[in-house]
Order: structure tokens, then C-alpha cells, then sequence
């Protein structure tokens, strides 16, 4: 899911990860589910974590996906439903879930575009992808990058309209929901 020196950074840096990460802005990811052609029973929260993004999502079943086993066990202890697994081959069947969220991570992952695919195929016809990033162009977007490229991350930025147009690029409708230093990308799976 992230790249190596990233996934075993991550599996380190659980046990305080809640305590130094600002909250997820929920607002975006509301607005972004509600773009969901059908109702969001079942959400995949993609390099998800201890699960921060999803937490007090109004979505009856939740499960958590990340490459680092001690992400996996903070969203266990927390009561989430949690796998550990690849970005790119998600732990589901095609056409399971009604939404897939990822956030604040799409820029760890090494192959951007396969687990872009892998979130179309798990969708389900009228469900959504929506994806919460940092725009690299901002202050604070320049920020992010350098702080991670000093720890050692194998991080990749890009901004709203970039990402849109991957994601239209694996068969997606993209729509940019919010733009500014974390921004909000969704994609609707149409058919």
C-alpha cells in the first residue's frame, strides 16, 4: 500500500499517531459521499490508519485497509473493522462496497494509478470514490512535502485538477469538491 520505508514507518509511528495527526475534516468526506448515486452501507477507508477518517461517518459498515499491521491493530483497539492489505488488491470481492475512502495517503502509495483501479472494480454502480489530499502548490502544501521528503517518505503530490483527471482515467466521473490546502477529489463509478 505505501511504499516499504513508508508502510514500516507507519507500523512504528501507531501507537502515536492519533496524538500528533490533526483530526480528519469530516465535512469534505460528507460532501464528497453524498455525491454517491446509491446509499453508502459499506465503505472501504483505503491506507486508512487507525481508521481517523472514517470515525463518526454515519456509514453502517466500515472497514479499514492498511499496508501496516500496527495501523491495523490501533483501528482494532478503536472497534473498527481493519484488514491488512494492498492498496492496489484490495481484500474484497469487485462491486462490494458502496464507497472507498481515501485519505491524507493517496500520496504514499507507490502505484497511485492500480490502487485507483482497485477502488473502481470494489465499487459498487452509483458509488463513489472520494479521495482527501494535500495540495503541493499551497504554503502548507509545500509544508507537507518537505517535511516528508526530510523524514525519508517516498511521497508523490499532486493537485485537485491532476487528480481528477487520474481519476477520470480509470473510468471514473471526477468531480473536485473543495479546493485549497487539503482538497477533496471524488470519483462516481457510473456503470
Amino acid at each position: 500500500m505505501h511504499g516499504p520505508g513508508d508502510t514500516r514507518a507507519f507500523d512504528r509511528f501507531a501507537r502515536v499517531y492519533d496524538a500528533l495527526m490533526p483530526p480528519a475534516r469530516r465535512a469534505p468526506v460528507e460532501a464528497g459521499l453524498a455525491l454517491a448515486d446509491r446509499r453508502v452501507d459499506r465503505l472501504l477507508d483505503v491506507a486508512g490508519g487507525p481508521g481517523r477518517a472514517s470515525a463518526g461517518l454515519d456509514v453502517p459498515r466500515t472497514v479499514v485497509v492498511d499496508a501496516a499491521p500496527g495501523m491495523c491493530r490501533r483501528a482494532l483497539a478503536r472497534g473498527r473493522e481493519a484488514a491488512v492489505g494492498d492498496a492496489a488488491r484490495l481484500p474484497v470481492a469487485d462491486e462490494s462496497v458502496d464507497a472507498v475512502l481515501v485519505a491524507d495517503a493517496l500520496h504514499h502509495l507507490p502505484d497511485r494509478d492500480a490502487a485507483l483501479r482497485a477502488a473502481r472494480a470494489a465499487l459498487r454502480p452509483g458509488g463513489v470514490l472520494v479521495v482527501r489530499e494535500f495540495d503541493p502548490v499551497t504554503l502548507r502544501g509545500r509544508v507537507v512535502v518537505a517535511a516528508e521528503r526530510a523524514v525519508g517518505f517516498g511521497s508523490t503530490f499532486e493537485g485537485p485538477d491532476a487528480l481528477a483527471t487520474r481519476v477520470e482515467r480509470t473510468g471514473l466521473t471526477p468531480t473536485v469538491v473543495d479546493r485549497g490546502f487539503g482538497y477533496t477529489v471524488v470519483g462516481k463509478r457510473e456503470r
